[in-house]
């Protein structure tokens, strides 16, 4: 099995599975459709993608000097889930077309990823697997790989809330699809305060 193969079914294991980013991206391309989800998952890309070449150039290493700035993260990527959820619930299910609702946007999607656990387990198992001791070409080789299985991964969300969109043209069904993402944002940010 090639590296980069080794890479990309690594990418693809952690980027297409269930998380927040991807409830997001469902319910973005439920709400809004496919194209205006596009911001989100770009956005989500490229921070994650940023995430991982910092974390492969060394940032692992000041979180492990500095302990207290990971569990900072996750207290801050737990109440930010909890935002997005109370949001999410809140919504009136009305499909809008006259602009008025936005799609989440570009830094919405990159910020997701900092303040996402599951983000950064990924960057630093797949960091440690395939390019531990820093070596410039291996971080950038998994980088890229890891920007195209990520979008692509995303994007298969946000494609997969627009086929679901036909399903929810009616606010009801769109309230009951909205506050059932909402639980799932909640498990996921309770989960992560579990020990």
């Amino acid at each position: 099995m090639s590296l980069v193969f080794s890479m990309a079914a690594f990418a693809l294991a952690s980027s297409i599975t269930p998380g927040p980013v991807n409830i997001v991206a469902l319910s973005s391309g439920a709400q809004f459709g496919f194209r205006a989800s596009l911001r989100h998952v770009g956005g989500a890309t490229l921070g994650f993608v940023l995430l991982l070449v910092l974390i492969g150039l060394g940032l692992h290493e000041l979180l492990r000097l500095w302990p207290f700035l990971t569990r900072g993260i996750q207290l801050f990527g737990v109440a930010f889930l909890l935002f997005m959820a109370w949001k999410l619930a809140l919504d009136d299910g009305r499909l809008s077309s006259d602009g008025q609702a936005k799609a989440p946007s570009a830094l919405y999607g990159a910020i997701m990823q900092w303040l996402n656990p599951k983000a950064w387990l990924a960057c630093v198992a797949g960091m440690g697997a395939f390019a531990a001791n820093g070596e410039a070409l291996l971080v950038w080789q998994f980088a890229l790989v890891y920007f195209v299985i990520c979008y692509l991964s995303i994007a298969c969300w946000a494609y997969a809330g627009t086929f679901l969109r036909q399903y929810l043209s009616n606010p009801k069904g769109m309230r009951l699809f909205n506050r059932s993402m909402a639980a799932l944002l909640v498990a996921s940010a309770v989960y992560l305060l579990l020990p």
